[in-house]
């Protein structure tokens, strides 16, 4: 079960990942995106300090912890001005299917790396023609001995060229019905018919969205994570942590963006008052303040129900959560850069770029509207229409 008030771990947690969020901060990740290269800097040291594998178990590394934990810390550093969206997907989603599925040679393999941020894993699950339908991927995997042929396409992948592998998620035939199940393999970044291309986006980020073609990758049997027929089970072990962390991204986010205009609203004096003290700017700031805490709770329960092993319960709360923060976080950029004014659309305050960036907070890992068929399908009983 969730509660409604925080542990004091958890307080702990989150003022020490504040801190160190703070001493990298805006500009730093305003340096790394325009040198073109990584984070490397921030992602070491929080691997360092235990920050990237708190949800991990402690025998591999990790801090035994769990998606609340790690939400907690992706949330502290977007509201820093310095989030690490990799953290969306080598420990919340690869490691959390690794540690729940992965065979002990894998477990060994990849945890540990994955906890101290030495070793990283992309997830490619997302295609040119299945869009948010995980049910028509089309990667395909089929034996060859006891090796395995993955086939396929896929895009919008994230930080692949700094990955050490990528999780694709593909699809096994099944001999007795001639249906596709969805199946998840460890693919090496080096493998070979393994490419990637870049896509080309107007989005201000330092983690690169690439392209990638399989084109008949060998890969030995122990690349198979979990058991071939469990199918959704384990694909959506990923998922729900995925949404969750998708969620503390876009608080994070709004935080910082909400911060950056309550500031200026308290300095900038256009007649005799700061203008924060004018209702028309007052109000919608406490309005995004109100929309971002709301959806925070909806993320704490999601992550509560996720770590107490409802996964049921957590998928329909992590799908809520990630509604409300991705329009919590629109609302509150877009209000913040409107406090601003022309300010904020300039360099200095650094908040334009956040304008784009947030509407990927709608958009990924699954549009709201997807979310909202899910609603109305698992939670009120209303027919599909498709």
């Amino acid at each position: 079960m969730t509660t409604l008030i925080e542990s004091e771990e958890h307080q702990a947690l989150r003022k020490a990942v504040s801190a160190l969020g703070k001493r990298y901060g805006r500009d730093y990740l305003t340096r790394v995106i325009a040198e073109g290269r990584h984070p490397t800097e921030l992602w070491s040291e929080a691997g360092k300090l235990g920050y990237l594998g708190v949800n991990l178990p402690e025998e591999y590394g990790g801090g035994g912890g769990g998606i609340a934990e790690l939400s907690i810390v992706l949330e502290e550093l977007g509201a820093s001005g310095s989030p690490l969206l990799m953290l969306v997907v080598s420990p919340a989603i690869c490691g959390t299917v690794i540690s729940r599925f992965g065979t002990e040679e894998q477990k060994r393999a990849w945890l540990h790396g994955i906890a101290d941020g030495s070793r990283t894993m992309a997830f490619g699950i997302t295609e040119p023609d299945a869009g948010s339908n995980s049910h028509r991927i089309t990667t395909t995997a089929r034996r060859d001995g006891d090796d395995w042929l993955l086939t396929g396409r896929k895009v919008f992948i994230s930080g692949v060229d700094h990955a050490d592998a990528v999780l694709i998620v593909g699809r096994t035939e099944d001999a007795r019905t001639g249906k596709l199940k969805p199946c998840l393999f460890i693919v090496p970044r080096d493998a070979e018919g393994f490419t990637r291309s870049p896509i080309d986006m107007e989005l201000s980020a330092a983690e690169k969205q690439w392209e990638l073609v399989l084109d008949d990758v060998r890969l030995p049997a122990d690349a198979l994570v979990g058991d071939e027929d469990a199918g959704l089970l384990q694909l959506f072990a990923g998922l729900n942590p995925e949404r969750i962390m998708t969620a503390a991204f876009a608080i994070g986010m709004g935080r910082y963006a909400l911060g950056k205009a309550l500031e200026y609203a308290r300095e900038r004096t256009v007649w005799k008052a700061p203008i924060g003290a004018h209702q028309a700017i007052a109000h919608p700031l406490a309005q995004a303040h109100i929309e971002l805490e709301l959806a925070k709770l909806m993320m704490q329960k999601a992550a509560g129900l996720y770590d107490a092993g409802d996964d049921i319960g957590a998928g329909e709360a992590a799908n809520m959560a990630k509604y409300a923060a991705g329009e919590a976080c629109v609302r509150a950029v877009d209000q913040a850069v409107h406090t601003l004014g022309g300010n904020g659309l300039t360099r200095e305050f650094g908040l334009a770029s956040l304008i784009t960036g947030a509407r990927v907070a709608r958009i990924a890992p699954v549009s709201r509207e997807m979310i909202l068929n899910y609603i109305s399908h698992q939670t009120l009983g209303l027919p599909k229409s498709y």
